[in-house]
């Protein structure tokens, strides 16, 4: 295939040298880590060459690696933001997707992964059929700047969204986003006007939903989120030798990274609060990244009353999470909701 932009790449001599070097030491690539979900469009290696067609600006960060791979150097903050551009616009038609410098800008294969496995959870109690179209309503808490599971959610599944946040400016960036894609429709956002509520005060009494969804907050302060970024870099030999500072190519405001207690309690609160709705949702669910939260969210969900709660395990590469899923209705009343919501 040909590749004109690289003629006038100076990294291009230098990676294809480095590539000749490996395999006379006979060194070999590592192996493609295939972990994400089966419907995740996202399996394997990224298609650069497709991608570029679709959003030209990232061929200035695609180089050719050791091994002889196109890639981008994901410790840079404008790479990850172009790939995010453009891998929005190929799989998912999403046009004019940006967020400002200093809010989260996420990994879109993992954000894809969560929602496939939760379309999989719905489809056990709906005699294995994934639920499409915009009678299924998903509530997103911390729909955040970039308002990424409504526009991956709707664009896969055809699902409506409802995205909550405590932070203004980023629903309104959110919301240029919906402009821009002709999905206000689609999606509704909400701004959550208190910093200690999670469903009280953006959900109504009579309200229902098939999902409730949420990435939380994982540190319990400032300090603790740069401590555990620059362990991370440290670990991967990503230091910022001139500043001996982490490079944070994934940004984040404090109240997208931290809150009181951390990830932990902000679970265990939401668990408390989902036992006043519990006849309104299906199921509530929430990403939980750190494995010793789990001892704690279980007992959290013991004493809440909760008829069925699930784990479910993802993984991309080296990275592992989990969703909590749980439930206030056993099987024959998920049926029942389908039988209903479906009419």
């Amino acid at each position: 295939m040909s590749r004109p932009w690289l003629a006038s790449c100076p990294r291009w001599a230098a990676c294809k040298a480095l590539v000749t070097t490996r395999a006379a030491q006979g060194r070999s690539p590592p192996a493609e880590k295939n972990t994400l979900h089966p419907r995740n469009p996202h399996r394997g290696r990224y298609d650069f060459q497709s991608l570029i067609a679709a959003s030209p600006e990232l061929a200035a960060f695609v180089a050719v690696n050791e091994y002889g791979n196109e890639t981008i150097n994901f410790v840079d903050p404008a790479a990850v933001k172009a790939l995010n551009r453009a891998l929005l616009k190929h799989d998912y038609g999403i046009a004019d997707w940006d967020v400002p410098a200093q809010y989260l800008c996420p990994p879109i294969p993992g954000r894809a992964d969560y929602l496939h496995y939760l379309a999989d959870l719905l489809s056990e109690s709906n005699g294995g059929r994934i639920p499409r179209g915009n009678s299924v309503r998903v509530l997103d808490i911390g729909v955040g700047a970039n308002c990424i599971y409504p526009l991956i959610g709707h664009r896969a599944y055809g699902w409506q969204f409802v995205g909550t946040d405590i932070d203004p400016l980023a629903l309104n960036n959110a919301q240029h986003i919906l402009d821009a894609n002709q999905m206000n429709a689609a999606v509704e956002l909400r701004l959550q006007q208190s910093r200690t509520a999670i469903f009280a005060g953006v959900t109504q009494a009579d309200e229902l939903f098939d999902l409730t969804l949420c990435n939380p907050p994982f540190h319990a302060s400032l300090a603790e989120a740069r401590h555990g970024s620059q362990r991370k870099w440290k670990n991967l030999g990503k230091e910022d030798d001139k500043h001996k500072s982490p490079v944070l190519n994934f940004g984040g405001q404090s109240l997208e990274l931290c809150c009181d207690g951390g990830e932990e309690a902000f679970v265990k609160r939401m668990i408390e609060e989902s036992r006043s709705g519990q006849s309104n949702c299906l199921w509530f669910t929430t990403l939980v990244s750190k494995s010793s939260s789990l001892p704690h969210v279980y007992r959290a969900l013991k004493y809440s009353g909760a008829k069925q709660d699930r784990t479910l395990e993802m993984s991309q590469g080296q990275k592992k999470s989990r969703i909590l899923a749980w439930t206030f209705m056993d099987q024959d009343q998920q049926r029942e909701w389908w039988s209903v919501r479906q009419k």
